[in-house]
């Protein structure tokens, strides 16, 4: 099914954005719906889940029956049972009548487990025998009861994860996903990020009747689609509703103002040990700083010592010429000396003996040490680092600060200050 026949479903249920992701479980979600079969929806908190069980049931045959939505988390562990199954009279204390429980309500509608995954193993067990045979027990009886309820439930567990750690069955897992839907995160859905934003200002602004909606500058729009959004679209929704209720001199959001409310992307250095993040206070500005000359003052002694160790391989190979010869870039003057491009950023000279014969001499070393000059400004290596890095990612920004192991911000930042903004 294409985005234009999903349209009207969006329209009625609210639903914004055109992600490859989100309309094939809402397509999945549309031909599942006239069967009775088992769903199970997989995704992380706050990626609107729930919208998908309702939209099964309003579109299957069981639509004129009930619909109960059930949070599994919410419900303390001691009542759960009771909960779902119901219960009789004095099967536990405050037990002081029958409780018919949400299986026996719901009987010939649908049942929305959300949190499945909360549920105590004693009560999967529970929840697997209905699956498979539509059977129940009350807590305190012993009456076998029927129910005719379609099941769908959803997580944002790592199932598999839960498994292998003995917390969930895996047999249970098997019967609820006979149909999987996946709920795409907001971060891989593009444009769908900028399209929820609007959605959600002009809401906040027609519910307290402000003037104008907040909008985005096309830098800020950038910022909002390549941020994580480790909340999703609920913390979309509630950052749009600070940006609309607290800025009041502009309504135009720009990628400064979202910094504030630490909104930028992340970078995490390898091996998750340093986290670059957002510009909120100035000991993130220095200690982002410093670790970027830090990166840079070790890239460069890197290069230094490649560079000391092919001198040191040639001199142990013999290969020396008296002969004017280019290798590599290197010009090769006399047997002494070895001079590097003027363009590299630090430069290596090797002295060497040009009589190979003082050997007899008992004084005489072979070879002096190597004497080692680099450029004493920081600025200049911090721009060539930046033009390196913008030239070999083709002038992609974001791969550009990954490399340099800095914020993007800072990128930015350092290519304005260094007129480099052609890149």
């Amino acid at each position: 099914m294409d985005s234009k026949e999903l349209q009207p479903i969006k329209q009625r249920y609210g639903i914004v954005g055109n992600c490859e992701g989100l309309n094939h479980a809402l397509d999945i979600a549309l031909q599942v719906a006239k069967t009775d079969l088992s769903v199970l929806i997989t995704g992380e908190s706050g990626v609107g889940k729930e919208i998908i069980p309702r939209l099964i049931h309003d579109n299957s045959r069981r639509r004129m029956r009930k619909y109960f939505a059930i949070n599994c988390g919410s419900i303390p562990e001691g009542t759960i049972d009771s909960e779902l199954f119901g219960h009789e009279k004095g099967a536990f204390t405050g037990a002081i009548g029958e409780h018919e429980g949400y299986f026996g309500a719901a009987s010939g509608g649908t049942l929305f487990l959300d949190e499945v995954g909360e549920l105590p193993l004693s009560t999967q067990a529970r929840l697997l025998r209905v699956l498979e045979t539509g059977e129940y027990i009350r807590v305190g009886s012993s009456e076998v009861r029927k129910t005719d309820v379609r099941i769908v439930a959803a997580t944002n567990l790592n199932i598999q994860n839960a498994i292998r750690d003995g917390k969930f069955r895996e047999d249970l897992y098997f019967r609820l996903s006979t149909i999987p839907i996946k709920m795409p995160p907001l971060r891989e859905r593009g444009e769908d990020i900028i399209l929820l934003f609007k959605k959600f200002a002009m809401e906040i602004a027609s519910k307290y009747q402000m003037p104008e909606r907040i909008t985005l500058t096309p830098e800020a729009a950038e910022v909002m689609k390549r941020y994580k959004w480790p909340g999703n679209i609920r913390q979309l929704k509630n950052v749009t509703e600070q940006l609309s209720i607290l800025m009041r001199d502009t309504r135009v959001v720009t990628p400064e103002i979202l910094s504030d409310y630490e909104i930028w992307p992340t970078i995490e250095e390898q091996g998750g040990l340093v986290r670059v993040g957002a510009h909120s206070s100035d000991a993130h500005t220095y200690q982002s700083e410093r670790e970027m000359l830090f990166q840079m003052i070790n890239a460069l002694h890197r290069e230094v010592s490649e560079l000391k160790q092919q001198l040191a391989a040639g001199r142990a190979d013999g290969v020396m010429s008296a002969e004017h010869s280019s290798t590599g870039g290197m010009t090769h003057l006399s047997p002494a000396v070895t001079v590097l491009p003027a363009n590299t950023e630090a430069r290596v000279v090797s002295v060497v003996p040009s009589d190979h014969n003082h050997q007899s001499q008992p004084d005489a070393t072979p070879y002096a040490e190597e004497y080692v000059e680099e450029s004493l400004s920081i600025e200049d290596q911090e721009k060539k680092l930046i033009i390196k890095a913008l030239e070999k990612n083709r002038g992609r920004r974001k791969k550009a600060a990954e490399e340099l192991h800095i914020s993007e911000r800072t990128l930015y930042r350092k290519i304005k200050e260094y007129g480099l903004d052609d890149f």
